[in-house]
């Protein structure tokens, strides 16, 4: 867990006293923006963006940042898009992936996934909520700091990746190790319902193998069946699941069976080969090599083989990254600058302090904070159950209350004096 110098809520106070003045504008030049965003989410929606197919979306993010007046606006090398705000000597990362998983049964689309519909307050398609409605934000926030003229302490890069479906957090460990692009503090911006989240359980992929015996399958006894071999291993993982650990913030590590698979020589044989694909979530302490050694131990002597899978992402550029399938839990401490910097902008903005928890699933952060120890928030439009859902929405309000909070965020670092 990142441990940072604590700050007191009682200092959001101090905070508050230098940021009033600049919050009155920042929120007025979101509610001006209001319309334009939308319309913007809804361009983008109606850009279809599979992981490894963002090319589309990704050129035309570039020139909407382009026309936002963003400082610097670039492709990274895997095909990211990367904008800059501000010159300043330290670094703030926002960040939202643009590619989307697939539609699914079209049957169960109320309306064209893909048509961008603005109606009754909502914005309507697949991506939405997960998360080109962070992307839509980032957008307006760039250009309310531009039409603020901010020249603080921060450069504000707004990055919008790819492949984040397939692979989360491999575009910021490219990024990170590629590039050498290291924030000081970064905001993720995942669909939170305007919530100031500080973590969420990492995860890892296990594939485990058993071997047996083919027989005649008119003679079973003379084989041994790698099918009851993985049926075992199946009850094993069901078994596990109910001993593993739990963290009081971010809750209990989970595993479950996702993928199951058995051969043989024919259909009239005893199977020799089976293999299960576990998906295993990771709450505080636990790691990959635990985890492992975990599954061993409840699968036993039947246990032929446990790995972790690798993963190669391919760009929409053909650029090639490839990394382990973990992605490392992570979590910042209540009181931690960046999370206390967060309340206080909310605060200053909205006259209230903003509802905080966690993520369920996985976001980027696993390799800016899981794996980079950089410090991160989240703070997104939408709702997390809409994600993967159909009838996918966000509500137009939660992006203007998220472009101002953006805008405000590096204000209220400035005036935390972290």
């Amino acid at each position: 867990m990142i441990e940072g110098r604590r700050l007191p809520d009682l200092a959001i106070k101090v905070i508050l006293g230098d940021m009033s003045h600049t919050s009155a504008q920042v929120l007025e030049t979101a509610r001006k923006l209001r319309d334009h965003t939308a319309e913007v989410l809804s361009t983008i929606v109606r850009i279809p963006s599979f992981s490894g197919k963002e090319e589309a979306v990704c050129r035309k993010i570039a020139s909407l940042c382009t026309e936002a007046g963003f400082d610097e606006v670039r492709f990274d090398g895997l095909g990211s898009v990367i904008g800059r705000v501000g010159r300043g000597p330290r670094k703030l990362a926002i960040d939202a992936h643009v590619d989307t998983v697939e539609v699914g049964d079209p049957a169960g689309w109320q309306t064209d996934p893909f048509s961008g519909l603005i109606r009754d307050g909502l914005v309507r398609g697949r991506g939405t909520s997960d998360q080109k409605g962070g992307a839509a934000a980032m957008i307006a926030a760039g250009a309310i700091l531009k039409q603020l003229h901010y020249d603080g302490q921060f450069s504000v890069y707004f990055t919008f990746t790819v492949l984040e479906e397939d692979c989360d957090g491999l575009c910021w460990r490219y990024l990170i190790e590629k590039e050498g692009l290291v924030p000081e503090y970064a905001v993720s911006t995942e669909p939170t319902s305007c919530r100031l989240y500080r973590g969420h359980r990492g995860r890892m992929e296990i594939e485990a193998t058993v071997r047996g015996v083919s027989a005649h399958g008119s003679a079973p006894e003379r084989g041994v069946s790698a099918a009851y071999k993985a049926a075992r291993a199946a009850l094993a993982m069901e078994s596990l699941n109910g001993r593993l650990a739990s963290d009081d913030f971010l809750g209990k590590g989970t595993v479950v069976v996702s993928k199951i698979a058995v051969h043989g020589p024919s259909q009239c044989a005893v199977p020799d080969q089976g293999s299960l694909y576990l998906d295993r979530r990771l709450t505080w302490g636990e790691t990959a090599e635990s985890a492992l050694e975990q599954v061993r131990q409840a699968m036993g002597k039947d246990a032929e083989k446990v790995a972790m899978p690798q993963y190669e992402g391919k760009g929409w550029n053909g650029a090639r990254y490839t990394q382990d399938l973990y992605f490392p839990t992570w979590k910042i401490p209540e009181d931690h600058p960046l999370f206390t910097a967060g309340k206080a902008a909310h605060q200053a903005l909205f006259a209230k302090l903003p509802e905080t928890g966690k993520w369920t699933f996985s976001t980027n952060c696993v390799a800016i904070c899981g794996a980079h120890d950089i410090p991160c928030i989240g703070f997104g439009p939408g709702d997390e159950d809409k994600a993967h859902a159909p009838n996918e929405y966000t509500r137009i309000d939660d992006l203007v209350t998220c472009s101002a909070f953006y805008a405000m965020l590096p204000v209220a670092l400035e005036s935390s004096r972290t």
